[in-house]
């Protein structure tokens, strides 16, 4: 039987931190424009910040589709699935804010992340979570899977690049700046980072 819930207490954060992946869907308020379902999940990119707020780290390689969302609405719904141990989902809804690398929260979000994560060149934003309704369910359909390691590919593809060669792929990378629907995503030129990691 599900359950609502008006905080993150600490048996929900526990079963949050023990995933190794979650979803972050969005959309924009366009009835004809693309729905949008991210996977997130590399260890040290997510963290809980209080209890009614989550963020977790926005990196290269893909679109910004979650960005352009968040900017135009902030809807936001992130899930988690238990793949292994007794069966459960849990949602949070909410409103998401990217935190973009020249803003002055930036410097204030980034210890909640794991270091190596945070020196990461690829960092692109930090997305907050604030929620508004947080919810669990059975999970009984969600299938046992066996979790082996995180992928390594996307580490060391994006540890070949310097600050500015970074900068340069964001600018040419189709559906960064702008989004699949033409919304305004990443800001470009790529802003310099507020912090010193």
């Amino acid at each position: 039987m599900g359950k609502i819930y008006e905080r993150i207490d600490e048996r929900l954060r526990a079963f949050i931190e023990e995933q190794h992946v979650f979803f972050a869907a969005t959309a924009p308020l366009a009835a004809d424009g693309h729905v949008n379902v991210s996977p997130k999940g590399l260890a040290g990119s997510f963290a809980v910040l209080d209890e009614t707020t989550v963020a977790y780290l926005d990196l290269g390689g893909s679109g910004a589709e979650t960005i352009a969302h968040l900017r135009e609405n902030g809807r936001v719904t992130l899930m988690w699935c238990a793949f292994g141990g007794p069966p459960r989902i849990v949602r949070i809804h909410g409103t998401g804010r990217p935190v973009f690398r020249d803003d002055p929260r930036w410097a204030e979000l980034l210890p909640y992340f794991g270091e190596d994560m945070r020196s990461r060149t690829d960092l692109r934003a930090v997305i907050t979570v604030r929620a508004q309704r947080i919810s669990d369910t059975c999970g009984f359909a969600v299938p046992l899977m066996e979790w082996q390691s995180d992928r390594d590919v996307h580490t060391k593809r994006f540890a070949r690049e310097t600050d500015e060669s970074f900068a340069a792929y964001c600018e040419k990378k189709e559906h960064v700046g702008t989004s699949l629907d033409g919304l305004p995503a990443l800001p470009l030129p790529l802003p310099p980072r507020s912090d010193d990691a």
